[in-house]
């Protein structure tokens, strides 16, 4: 793997720093956050400094870590087997190449930071993570 498990380590409390917001929960958005108890703290969208964060960690990533992190996911969801390991990256690397960003892929999944989680797991590497 030509990832460190570290850089996936702070991937995987990003994504899920990401996979904790809610969508919209607060009718009177114009109102004064500190009468609606400040949900509109909790909505994400666009605009999310921590999605520009994992935006701005993939694009400072190599080619090869890139491939690597998205092989975790495929590897981690089931996609493919941990001794499909080559060809989890080869296919990362396709889907680069044909305009699908890690970002959009990582993001796009409810529960990426889950699913490189278990990829870490399913190929027997041990990950520090911080506690829930």
């Amino acid at each position: 793997m030509d990832i460190a498990v570290d850089k996936v380590s702070e991937m995987i409390v990003r994504l899920r720093a990401v996979e904790v917001k809610e969508g919209p929960t607060d009718p009177d958005s114009g109102s004064n956050a500190i009468d609606d108890g400040a949900t509109d703290v909790l909505v994400g969208g666009t605009d999310d400094q921590t999605e520009r964060e994992i935006r701005d960690v993939l694009a400072g990533l190599n080619d090869d870590e890139r491939a690597d992190l998205l092989a975790l996911l495929y590897v981690g969801r089931g996609d493919m087997e941990p001794e499909e390991w080559a060809d989890a990256v080869r296919f990362a690397r396709d889907r680069e190449a044909a305009g699908e960003g890690a970002a959009r892929e990582l993001l796009g999944v409810p529960n990426a930071s889950d699913l490189l989680s278990e990829g870490l797991d399913r190929l027997g590497i041990a990950q520090d993570l911080p506690e829930d």
